[in-house]
């Protein structure tokens, strides 16, 4: 998440009352996760386990539990809950907009787009030309979406990630300040969900075709081309690259990258980042391999009755 205008270290520690290490003028562009984070922006780190890979990504400011030595031209902002003030600081500069209407004033909407009654877009939405939008869909707040785009009933678009951290008294919630995009030339079922990113953008390339009931998690980027049958759902922050086929109910877990190409056959649970290739079965094995073990399965089971 890009701040619209750039900050001093001093000014995002004056405004979450932090202690830093620094430079008082050194620049912060954003903020963003440590997957996606560029230089320039705030990462927050809360577990010794990965200080070493916040210290040395991307990041050039770390949020961080414990004052450390700040690596060479970088700053540390030092926290005693640094999941608390970055949700703190996402809500100071991307603040949840209620609307007052079903289309937002602030939404722009492009050349010949048909929007059906009962669509609710929200805050400085996007839409691009020859799009259509079909009945009861919701398209949340900063969703930009290209041309010639068909998105079906009761499809919801920028809802919130599912990322909690566990405390006391309950989950606390990573507060999402991030977008969903679509490109251009893609078709969304009917009722499908796709999470808005924590910080930055979940995406869907152009030409991608979804059928119904497919949930995509936050952060997520399904390359172009691809195809994804109904009941699939990817977690967050997954990697699928151009020209992928995803057959009914697949599962994918968070965090994988599936190369280009690849084929996931129906009901299919991915465990691991894949390269091009066949899969099929939990965990996932390459098709003809798994076949062959069901073949084989079958005929000792044949046996066993004789």
């Amino acid at each position: 998440m890009k701040f619209k205008t750039k900050q001093t270290l001093k000014q995002i520690s004056e405004l979450l009352g932090l202690n830093y290490v620094g430079d008082p003028s050194f620049e912060i562009t954003g903020i963003n996760e440590i997957h996606v984070v560029e230089e320039g922006e705030i990462v927050f780190v809360d577990h010794p386990k990965y200080y070493d890979k916040a210290l040395n990504s991307k990041a050039t400011t770390i949020l961080i539990n414990k004052e450390v030595e700040c690596p060479e031209g970088k700053a540390l902002l030092i926290s005693e809950d640094p999941f608390r003030d970055f949700n703190r600081i996402t809500k100071h500069f991307n603040p949840f907009i209620a609307s007052k209407q079903s289309i937002a004033d602030s939404a722009i909407i492009g050349e010949n787009t048909i929007v059906q009654p009962n669509v609710f877009i929200g805050e400085n939405v996007k839409i691009g030309k020859n799009c259509i939008i079909h009945a009861n869909v919701s398209i949340n707040n900063d969703a930009v979406i290209g041309d010639n785009v068909t998105i079906h009933s009761n499809t919801v678009l920028g809802s919130n990630a599912f990322y909690y951290k566990k405390r006391p008294e309950g989950f606390d919630p990573l507060v999402s300040g991030g977008r969903v995009v679509i490109e251009d030339n893609v078709d969304l079922g009917a009722s499908c969900t796709i999470d808005r990113g924590v910080t930055g953008d979940t995406t869907i390339g152009e030409g991608t075709k979804i059928d119904n009931q497919v949930h995509v998690g936050h952060d997520t980027i399904i390359g172009k081309k691809c195809l994804i049958a109904a009941q699939t759902g990817i977690a967050g922050c997954t990697v699928i690259e151009d020209e992928v086929t995803i057959w009914g109910q697949v599962g994918v877990v968070s965090g994988l990258r599936i190369e280009k190409g690849t084929v996931l056959m129906a009901q299919t649970g991915v465990m691991k980042s894949l390269k091009k290739g066949i899969y099929f079965g939990t965990p996932q094995e390459e098709y003809r391999q798994k076949m062959r073990e069901i073949v084989h399965v079958k005929n000792e089971v044949k046996k066993d009755k004789k």
